[in-house]
């Protein structure tokens, strides 16, 4: 019994040691408990503000998503990456225009870079520019080689509503229609 209380002892001993050991050898963990006041938390590594923002965004805060680009901005530069980024929170935030200049200037840097592609094109439609947007889809779908679903599924709603639009504007025209009255016999309509 008595072995047993005087190797519990010197196990707890040698775990107080090790603890107060490791903090001599650190000196920057040693430093940051003196230096840091109480209740604060010290960050080690730097924070990538691109992902709070996308973290953001998803959470459906694009005002603080925007923030976070801004910020991401400043330590990276206006990067195709970051430019599309602060475009997409403008986006969400109804702001139109300027996302699709955001996305615009992106594209300047790197015509190639697909998710300002993608963007602009998502602008664009929101714009109702349906003929711009499948231009802009089809050169995102291109450079992408085909393997994304949701630039696909951008460039068929495009077409869609471009035809649409088609559609609608052929059978909103006045003037004159045909009617069939069988056996192949077409009537011309006057106006009414």
């Amino acid at each position: 019994m008595r072995g047993l209380i005087i190797l519990m002892t010197l196990t707890g001993l040698s775990a107080c040691v090790n603890t107060t050991d490791e903090r001599r050898l650190d000196p920057i963990a040693q430093e940051l408990e003196v230096a840091a006041p109480l209740g604060t938390v010290v960050l080690q590594d730097e924070v990538n503000q691109m992902l709070v923002g996308d973290r953001l965004l998803d959470a459906g805060q694009p005002e603080l998503a925007l923030r976070a680009y801004y910020r991401a901005a400043g330590e990276q530069g206006l990067t195709p990456e970051t430019l599309t980024a602060i475009g997409a929170a403008n986006l969400r935030l109804g702001r139109m225009g300027q996302a699709e200049n955001q996305f615009r200037q992106a594209l300047d840097s790197d015509a190639a870079y697909v998710p300002a592609l993608n963007n602009l094109g998502v602008a664009l439609m929101e714009r109702e520019a349906f003929g711009e947007a499948r231009r802009v889809f089809e050169l995102a779908f291109a450079h992408d080689s085909g393997q994304s679903d949701a630039i696909r599924e951008n460039l068929r709603l495009a077409i869609a509503r471009m035809e649409n639009i088609i559609y609608s504007d052929e059978n909103n025209q006045k003037g004159p229609g045909l009617i069939r009255r069988g056996g192949g016999v077409y009537v011309l309509l006057a106006e009414p």
